[in-house]
Protein backbone atom coordinates (compact mmCIF):
# COMPACT_ATOMS: atom_id res chain seq x y z
CA UNK A 1 0.00 0.00 0.00
CA UNK A 2 2.78 2.44 0.91
CA UNK A 3 4.64 1.55 -2.27
CA UNK A 4 1.53 2.28 -4.36
CA UNK A 5 1.12 5.67 -2.68
CA UNK A 6 4.81 6.47 -3.21
CA UNK A 7 4.56 5.52 -6.89
CA UNK A 8 1.41 7.64 -7.26
CA UNK A 9 3.09 10.64 -5.59
CA UNK A 10 6.16 10.27 -7.84
CA UNK A 11 3.94 9.97 -10.91
CA UNK A 12 2.00 13.09 -9.91
CA UNK A 13 5.26 14.97 -9.35
CA UNK A 14 6.51 13.95 -12.80
CA UNK A 15 3.23 15.08 -14.38
CA UNK A 16 3.42 18.37 -12.51
CA UNK A 17 7.03 18.98 -13.58
CA UNK A 18 6.24 18.19 -17.22
CA UNK A 19 3.11 20.37 -17.16
CA UNK A 20 5.03 23.30 -15.67
CA UNK A 21 7.76 22.86 -18.30
CA UNK A 22 5.14 23.02 -21.06
CA UNK A 23 3.53 26.12 -19.57
CA UNK A 24 6.92 27.85 -19.30
CA UNK A 25 7.71 27.04 -22.92
CA UNK A 26 4.31 28.29 -24.05
CA UNK A 27 4.84 31.55 -22.13
CA UNK A 28 8.25 31.98 -23.79
CA UNK A 29 6.56 31.63 -27.19
CA UNK A 30 3.99 34.27 -26.20
CA UNK A 31 6.74 36.58 -24.96
CA UNK A 32 8.70 36.16 -28.18
CA UNK A 33 5.52 36.83 -30.20
CA UNK A 34 5.07 40.01 -28.20
CA UNK A 35 8.60 41.05 -29.18
CA UNK A 36 7.74 40.63 -32.86
CA UNK A 37 4.57 42.63 -32.32
CA UNK A 38 6.54 45.50 -30.76
CA UNK A 39 8.91 45.72 -33.73
CA UNK A 40 6.11 45.35 -36.29
CA UNK A 41 4.16 48.11 -34.56
CA UNK A 42 7.19 50.40 -34.47
CA UNK A 43 7.92 49.72 -38.11
CA UNK A 44 4.32 50.26 -39.14
CA UNK A 45 4.16 53.50 -37.16
CA UNK A 46 6.75 54.83 -39.60
CA UNK A 47 4.41 54.14 -42.53
CA UNK A 48 2.49 57.46 -42.41
CA UNK A 49 5.79 59.38 -42.48
CA UNK A 50 7.10 57.27 -45.33
CA UNK A 51 3.85 57.62 -47.25
CA UNK A 52 3.82 61.41 -46.89
CA UNK A 53 7.44 61.63 -47.95
CA UNK A 54 6.97 59.44 -51.01
CA UNK A 55 3.53 60.78 -52.02
CA UNK A 56 4.94 64.06 -53.23
CA UNK A 57 7.13 62.23 -55.71
CA UNK A 58 4.77 59.45 -56.69
CA UNK A 59 1.27 60.89 -56.89
CA UNK A 60 0.10 58.30 -59.39
CA UNK A 61 0.92 55.52 -56.89
CA UNK A 62 -1.62 56.72 -54.31
CA UNK A 63 -3.49 53.39 -54.37
CA UNK A 64 -0.40 51.64 -53.00
CA UNK A 65 -0.19 54.09 -50.12
CA UNK A 66 -3.88 53.87 -49.28
CA UNK A 67 -3.63 50.08 -49.28
CA UNK A 68 -0.62 50.22 -46.93
CA UNK A 69 -2.43 52.52 -44.52
CA UNK A 70 -5.52 50.28 -44.54
CA UNK A 71 -3.35 47.23 -43.89
CA UNK A 72 -1.57 49.05 -41.04
CA UNK A 73 -4.92 49.90 -39.44
CA UNK A 74 -6.05 46.30 -39.85
CA UNK A 75 -2.85 45.02 -38.24
CA UNK A 76 -3.10 47.47 -35.34
CA UNK A 77 -6.64 46.21 -34.65
CA UNK A 78 -5.93 42.48 -34.94
CA UNK A 79 -2.22 42.12 -34.03
CA UNK A 80 -2.18 39.06 -36.31
CA UNK A 81 1.36 37.98 -37.23
CA UNK A 82 0.07 36.82 -40.62
CA UNK A 83 -1.25 40.31 -41.38
CA UNK A 84 2.01 41.72 -40.07
CA UNK A 85 3.96 39.65 -42.58
CA UNK A 86 1.75 40.87 -45.43
CA UNK A 87 2.09 44.48 -44.31
CA UNK A 88 5.86 44.09 -44.00
CA UNK A 89 5.97 42.95 -47.64
CA UNK A 90 3.91 46.03 -48.57
CA UNK A 91 6.42 48.27 -46.75
CA UNK A 92 9.19 46.68 -48.79
CA UNK A 93 7.15 47.37 -51.94
CA UNK A 94 6.80 51.05 -51.00
CA UNK A 95 10.55 51.32 -50.40
CA UNK A 96 11.25 49.67 -53.77
CA UNK A 97 8.74 51.99 -55.44
CA UNK A 98 10.35 55.03 -53.81
CA UNK A 99 13.78 54.02 -55.07
CA UNK A 100 12.52 54.58 -58.63
CA UNK A 101 12.48 58.33 -57.99
CA UNK A 102 16.03 59.80 -58.01
CA UNK A 103 14.92 63.10 -56.44
CA UNK A 104 13.35 61.18 -53.57
CA UNK A 105 16.45 59.08 -52.94
CA UNK A 106 18.35 62.33 -52.37
CA UNK A 107 15.78 63.62 -49.88
CA UNK A 108 17.18 63.75 -46.34
CA UNK A 109 13.78 62.92 -44.85
CA UNK A 110 13.47 59.84 -47.04
CA UNK A 111 17.01 58.72 -46.22
CA UNK A 112 16.29 59.05 -42.48
CA UNK A 113 13.07 57.07 -42.86
CA UNK A 114 14.88 54.44 -44.89
CA UNK A 115 17.55 54.11 -42.17
CA UNK A 116 14.87 53.81 -39.49
CA UNK A 117 13.04 51.15 -41.48
CA UNK A 118 16.27 49.28 -42.08
CA UNK A 119 17.05 49.32 -38.36
CA UNK A 120 13.53 48.11 -37.56
CA UNK A 121 13.92 45.35 -40.13
CA UNK A 122 17.13 44.14 -38.44
CA UNK A 123 15.45 44.15 -35.04
CA UNK A 124 12.45 42.36 -36.51
CA UNK A 125 14.71 39.66 -37.98
CA UNK A 126 16.29 39.13 -34.56
CA UNK A 127 12.88 38.95 -32.88
CA UNK A 128 11.69 36.50 -35.54
CA UNK A 129 14.70 34.24 -34.91
CA UNK A 130 14.02 34.29 -31.16
CA UNK A 131 10.33 33.55 -31.70
CA UNK A 132 10.98 30.72 -34.14
CA UNK A 133 13.55 29.23 -31.77
CA UNK A 134 11.07 29.31 -28.87
CA UNK A 135 8.35 27.81 -31.09
CA UNK A 136 10.71 25.01 -32.15
CA UNK A 137 11.60 24.22 -28.54
CA UNK A 138 7.93 24.26 -27.52
CA UNK A 139 6.77 22.16 -30.49
CA UNK A 140 9.54 19.65 -29.85
CA UNK A 141 8.51 19.35 -26.19
CA UNK A 142 4.90 18.59 -27.07
CA UNK A 143 5.99 16.04 -29.67
CA UNK A 144 8.36 13.83 -27.67
CA UNK A 145 7.56 11.06 -25.21
CA UNK A 146 6.50 11.35 -22.36
CA UNK A 147 5.77 15.06 -22.64
CA UNK A 148 3.44 14.51 -25.58
CA UNK A 149 1.11 12.47 -23.36
CA UNK A 150 0.79 15.32 -20.87
CA UNK A 151 0.50 17.87 -23.72
CA UNK A 152 -2.36 15.90 -25.26
CA UNK A 153 -4.05 15.47 -21.89
CA UNK A 154 -3.96 19.21 -21.21
CA UNK A 155 -4.66 20.18 -24.86
CA UNK A 156 -1.41 22.00 -25.67
CA UNK A 157 -1.39 22.86 -29.38
CA UNK A 158 1.59 23.35 -31.69
CA UNK A 159 2.57 26.93 -32.39
CA UNK A 160 3.28 28.17 -35.92
CA UNK A 161 6.64 29.47 -37.04
CA UNK A 162 6.67 33.08 -38.20
CA UNK A 163 7.77 33.55 -41.78
CA UNK A 164 8.51 37.07 -42.90
CA UNK A 165 10.03 38.15 -46.18
CA UNK A 166 12.38 41.05 -45.54
CA UNK A 167 13.73 43.44 -48.17
CA UNK A 168 17.16 41.79 -47.91
CA UNK A 169 15.72 38.30 -48.37
CA UNK A 170 13.65 39.60 -51.28
CA UNK A 171 16.79 40.99 -52.95
CA UNK A 172 18.55 37.64 -52.43
CA UNK A 173 15.63 35.84 -54.07
CA UNK A 174 15.61 38.29 -56.99
CA UNK A 175 19.37 37.87 -57.46
CA UNK A 176 18.99 34.06 -57.57
CA UNK A 177 16.25 34.29 -60.18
Amino acid sequence: MEIAIAILVILLLIILIIYNSLVKSKKKVEQAKSGIDVYLTQRFNLIPNLVECVKAYAKHESGVFEKAIQMRTSYMNSKSLAEGAILNAECNHIIALAENYPELKASEQFLNLQKSLSKMESQLQAARRIYNNEVTVYNTKISVIPTNIIATLFKFKEAELFELETAEEKKNIEVKI
